[in-house]
C-alpha cells in the first residue's frame, strides 16, 4: 500500500489541485461528490480508485472553498453491520470545516432517502499551522469549564455579532472577569459538530452542550463560524493573558446514535470499523456509553483518526491539552479497561501531544466503567467522589468528617495508589452535569418539567438541600443561608490539593432553577445572565483564587505526608483524637498547613477553620509568643476568635 496514500486521509491541497483519500473496508465504491459554492447543488462526481481499504482520488484545479461529500456503495444489511447506502451524502471523517449546522431529519435514517439537501458539506481549507509552546498550566491549576454557547449570549460588553461564539471568550471584558477569579485555564465544552438527538426536534429543543457530535475535527458552524483560525485567535488572546486552553472532546460515540439514528457519516463509510458490535452479532451495536452506539477506540483506523484529531488542534489551534468525555471507552477493547491500552500508549509517545495536558472522565457505563484512580499517570482525572464527600459533609449527614478531610488533601485513598506521590484528582463540587452550585443549596430534589421528559431524566441522587424552601424565594433568611452555604463550597474547592474544576457562572451564583440535566435548553435556562451574578460571591472566588496563588500548599499536588506539612485540631487548639474523628456529628475542626508565602517570599503557617454546624466555633489556636492569627477573607482587623457558622475561614499565623 503506496505510503503517500497512507498518509493523506481527508483531503490535502496542492498547488495542482487536491487529494481525497478516505478508508473503508466492505464498500464496493465510494464517489467524491463536489457542490457549488452554496452547498446546494451537487455539480460533479467522481469515482474514487481503490487500494486495499483506501479510497482515494486526485481533483485538478480544485482549491480552498470548494464543498464536498461522500457517497458509498455496497452491501446493504443492518443485521450484519453494513449499512451502505448511496443515497446517503456522507461527512468526511476527516473534515475540517463544515458549511452549516447538522439538523435531524427522518430521511437520515431511511434507506433510499437522499440527503443531499440536508447533510453538511465539507469545505475544503488550508492548514495554517500556530506556533505550539509548552502548556501555560500543570495539574494544581484553576479551569474554568465553559460552554461556548450559554457563556456570552447575554454578556452586556461581547458584541451582538459574536455572541454565542469562540471568538467571544477573546473580549477583553471576558478576560478581565477570568483573570479577576484566577482561571488558570478554560476548557471548552465540545465545539466539535454535532447533531441533536432525534427526540429533540419535535419538542422544540436543540441540544445546547455538544456532547454528540458526527465531525470530529469540524468546529460547529454556530460557534466558530471562523472555523479553527477562529480557535487559534481566541486561543492566542487567551495565551497572551497567561490562561490555558483545554478542549472537551468525545470519542466515546457519535451522533448517528443506535440502530434507529441517522447515517451521516462512519456509520455509512465504515459502520463494522468505527463502532464496537457485540461479539458474533455485528448487527448489535454495543452500548457502553448510554448513548446508542460506542466508538471502537481499540481499532487501528480509528486511534489514528482520534490521534490526527487531537494533533490538528495542537498544530493548527495550539490548544494545551484535552478532556475526555466517558474517557473508559478509551481503554475499552475486548476483555475491558487496560490502563495500558494501545491508544493511552500512542497519545503519550506521540511527539505532538506527549507534552499536552490529559484529563479523564473516568468512567462509563458498561461492565467495568467505572475506572477512577486507574488511569495512566499522564491523566488527571474528574473526581465524583470528591464532589460526593464534600456535599454529603456540608449537607450535614452524619460521619462525614474523615472522607470530608481525606478529600481535602487530594483524596489519598484513590490516587495514592502503588505510591504514587501526588495527586492526579479533578475537583469538583459542580459541573455541566446535575445542579449548579447555587441550585445545590436551593432544591432538594431536581425540576427537569422542561425537557420534555416528565422529569424522568437527570440524577435523582444529588445530595442537595434547599436552606428551608424549594426553588427560588424572596425571604431574605434563606437566601443569606444559600450564599453562605455557597461561598463555603466555594472555600472547600479553592483549599482542596489537586485540581479545581469551577463551572462558569457558579462563581456568582448562576441557576438552573433545578434543572440538573440542562442539555437540551438552548435558552435562557443555560444562557449565563451576567447582571443577576452576585457580586459578593465573585468577589469571594476571587479572593480565594488570590490566597490560592499566594500559598503554594494549596497548588502543590504532593500528598500531605504528617510530618511536619500539617497538623490536624479541634476549634480549642488542642490536636484531634480518634474520638473526634469518629464523632458522627462533629460539625468542625482545623487544618494547620506550612506553606511558602509568595507575599513575603517566607514560610508561614495557615489555619484552615470548618464549620459545617448552625452556630459559631470558638478559637482559640496556639501561637507562640504575642503572635495572633487573622483572617485573611474577614475584612476589619481580621482576628480570628470564632469561625462563623456554615464556613471556612483560612487564617495566617502572624508573628
Amino acid at each position: 500500500m503506496p505510503e503517500a496514500i497512507e498518509t493523506t486521509l481527508g483531503a490535502s491541497i496542492s498547488a495542482d489541485g487536491t487529494a481525497f483519500t478516505v478508508r473503508s473496508r466492505d464498500a464496493s465504491r465510494v464517489d467524491l461528490c463536489l457542490f457549488d459554492k452554496d452547498g446546494r447543488r451537487e455539480i460533479r462526481r467522481v469515482p474514487m480508485q481503490r487500494e486495499g481499504d483506501l479510497h482515494h482520488v486526485f481533483v485538478a484545479g480544485l482549491g480552498a472553498g470548494a464543498r464536498y461529500g461522500l457517497r458509498a456503495e455496497g452491501v446493504y444489511a443492518p443485521d450484519h453491520g453494513l449499512w451502505f447506502d448511496p443515497a446517503k451524502l456522507l461527512v468526511d471523517p476527516y473534515a475540517r470545516e463544515l458549511d452549516r449546522r447538522f439538523v435531524h431529519d427522518a430521511r437520515l435514517t431511511r434507506f433510499g432517502e437522499d440527503t443531499a439537501d440536508l447533510v453538511p458539506k465539507a469545505v475544503l481549507t488550508v492548514d495554517r499551522p500556530v506556533e505550539v509552546k509548552p502548556p501555560l498550566f500543570a495539574p494544581g491549576a484553576v479551569i474554568y469549564e465553559v460552554a461556548v454557547r450559554a457563556f456570552s449570549m447575554l454578556h452586556p460588553e461581547v458584541p451582538p455579532e459574536i455572541r454565542g461564539t469562540i471568538a467571544a471568550l477573546a473580549h477583553p471584558g471576558v478576560i478581565a472577569h477570568l483573570k479577576r477569579i484566577g482561571v488558570d485555564a478554560v476548557e471548552l465544552m465540545p465545539i466539535v459538530a454535532w447533531i441533536d438527538e432525534r427526540h429533540l426536534p419535535p419538542l422544540g429543543l436543540h441540544n445546547s452542550w455538544g456532547y454528540n457530535p458526527v465531525a470530529l475535527m469540524a468546529l460547529d458552524p454556530r460557534l466558530a463560524p471562523g472555523g479553527v483560525k477562529e480557535l487559534a485567535s481566541t486561543v492566542a488572546a487567551l495565551h497572551a493573558e497567561g490562561i490555558g486552553v483545554v478542549l472537551d472532546l468525545v470519542f466515546n460515540h457519535s451522533g448517528e446514535s443506535d440502530r434507529q439514528g441517522a447515517t451521516l457519516s462512519m456509520r455509512g463509510l465504515d459502520n463494522l470499523t468505527y463502532y464496537r458490535h457485540v461479539a458474533d452479532r455485528p448487527g448489535e451495536l454495543v452500548n457502553d456509553t448510554g448513548c446508542g452506539n460506542t466508538i471502537a477506540c481499540d481499532h487501528p483506523v480509528v486511534r489514528r483518526l482520534i490521534l490526527d484529531s487531537m494533533r490538528h488542534f495542537v498544530v493548527n489551534a495550539g490548544v494545551d491539552g484535552f478532556r475526555f468525555d466517558l474517557a473508559s471507552i478509551l481503554g475499552r477493547g475486548a476483555h475491558g479497561f487496560d490502563p495500558k491500552a494501545a491508544l493511552f500508549e500512542d497519545i503519550h509517545a506521540d511527539p505532538v501531544l506527549s507534552d499536552r495536558v490529559l484529563i479523564a472522565e473516568p468512567w462509563d457505563i458498561g461492565p467495568g466503567g467505572y475506572q477512577l484512580g486507574n488511569f495512566p499517570e499522564d491523566f488527571l482525572e474528574w473526581n465524583d467522589r470528591y464532589r460526593d464527600d464534600v456535599r454529603l459533609f456540608w449537607r450535614g449527614d452524619p460521619g462525614r468528617l474523615g472522607s470530608f478531610a481525606t478529600a481535602l488533601c487530594g483524596s489519598s485513598n484513590i490516587f495514592q495508589r502503588g505510591g504514587a506521590a501526588r495527586t492526579r484528582s479533578v475537583n469538583f463540587v459542580a459541573a455541566h452535569d446535575g445542579f449548579t452550585l447555587m441550585d445545590l443549596v436551593s432544591h432538594g430534589r431536581k425540576h427537569n418539567e422542561a425537557n420534555g421528559e416528565e422529569n424522568r431524566d437527570g440524577h435523582n441522587d444529588n445530595h442537595s438541600w434547599n436552606n428551608g424552601t424549594e426553588g427560588e424565594t424572596s425571604d431574605p433568611i434563606i437566601r443569606a443561608a444559600r450564599q453562605r452555604d455557597a461561598m463555603a463550597l466555594l472555600s472547600t474547592l479553592f483549599v482542596s490539593k489537586g485540581t479545581v474544576l469551577l463551572t462558569a457562572g457558579d462563581e456568582g451564583g448562576r441557576s438552573q432553577h433545578g434543572n440538573n440535566n440542562a442539555y437540551c435548553q438552548d435558552n435562557v435556562i443555560t444562557w449565563l445572565d451576567w447582571s443577576a451574578l452576585d457580586a459578593e460571591l465573585v468577589a469571594h472566588t476571587a479572593a480565594l483564587a488570590a490566597i490560592r496563588r499566594r500559598f503554594d500548599i494549596f497548588s502543590d499536588t504532593a500528598f500531605l505526608t504528617g510530618r511536619g506539612d500539617v497538623e490536624w485540631l479541634r476549634p480549642d487548639g488542642l490536636p484531634m483524637q480518634t474520638a473526634d474523628w469518629d464523632n458522627p456529628l462533629a460539625p468542625s475542626f482545623v487544618m494547620l498547613l506550612s506553606s511558602h508565602d509568595a507575599a513575603s517570599d517566607s514560610t508561614v503557617r495557615l489555619a484552615v477553620c470548618v464549620n459545617r454546624g448552625r452556630d459559631g466555633m470558638a478559637l482559640a489556636l496556639p501561637c507562640p509568643g504575642s503572635g495572633s492569627w487573622q483572617s485573611l477573607l474577614v475584612h476589619g482587623d481580621g482576628t480570628a476568635s470564632e469561625i462563623a457558622p456554615r464556613s471556612i475561614d483560612i487564617l495566617i499565623e502572624r508573628p
